[in-house]
């Protein structure tokens, strides 16, 4: 992916624009997928190795398309957060968080999201993993808002393990994304970038001005800095 500004596209030149900037998290500001190793952070790799193994079944199913990713996930996260503290969790998810803004995040989507901030755009993140995490990586990156997965907590403050409400990919991503849009008092004339790397993020780029692929989909991104889309 090219990420530099285009020319005539500084900071300078988009203070009138206020602009939203919409990016995926696993895979795309990071290296790789971020859930597994938080379940290893807080859980151990032991446990989290019999987790997985225990639910191999399902994943099975899932390549099949006879299990959907958010009926596995789910099971996952039963299997190893059901009972979890809250308050607990979400310190060790603060400090997950941080450590992975500090170790895991690209260096050249760093600076794409910084140049977004620079130049006045608001920055949202949007991502199937959880708010346990991901709303302090999102602190940590200076970031205007956190669209992501949910987890349920039951009355007694501890995690059922099940998700609150849909997990935040595919056609989720567009909903969150569009109601926070309408919510922010974006000014019609402001562009959309979204950033993504999978088939999950498929849709929200679809709805953005413009839509950049990372990693190994950079043979279909819309170039930025010629504004029209282009094969590299």
């Amino acid at each position: 992916m090219d990420t530099r500004a285009g020319v005539g596209a500084g900071p300078e030149s988009r203070r009138a624009d206020p602009g939203v900037a919409a990016f995926d998290f696993d895979g795309t500001l990071t290296r790789r997928d971020s859930l597994l190793p938080f379940l290893v952070f807080v859980r151990g790799a032991a446990a989290t190795a019999r987790a997985v193994v225990a639910e191999s079944p399902r994943f099975g199913r899932v390549l099949l398309g006879r299990a959907t990713r958010d009926e596995a996930k789910e099971a996952l996260l039963v299997r190893l957060l059901s009972g979890a503290e809250l308050q607990q969790l979400s310190q060790s998810g603060t400090a997950f968080g941080e450590r992975l803004v500090a170790r895991g995040v690209r260096p050249a989507m760093r600076r794409r999201l910084d140049w977004h901030r620079q130049a006045g755009h608001r920055v949202v993140i949007v991502s199937a993993s959880p708010t346990v995490y991901l709303d302090a990586a999102g602190r940590r990156l200076g970031v205007d808002a956190v669209l992501a997965t949910e987890l349920e907590v039951g009355a007694d403050g501890r995690l059922t393990g099940r998700l609150a409400g849909p997990n935040c990919r595919g056609e989720e991503k567009v909903k969150r994304l569009q109601a926070w849009l309408d919510g922010s008092g974006r000014e019609p004339s402001g562009q959309v970038w979204a950033y993504g790397d999978s088939r999950g993020d498929a849709q929200m780029l679809a709805l953005a001005d413009v839509p950049v692929w990372v990693g190994w989909r950079r043979l279909l991104t819309r170039r930025i800095d010629r504004g029209r889309s282009d094969k590299t």
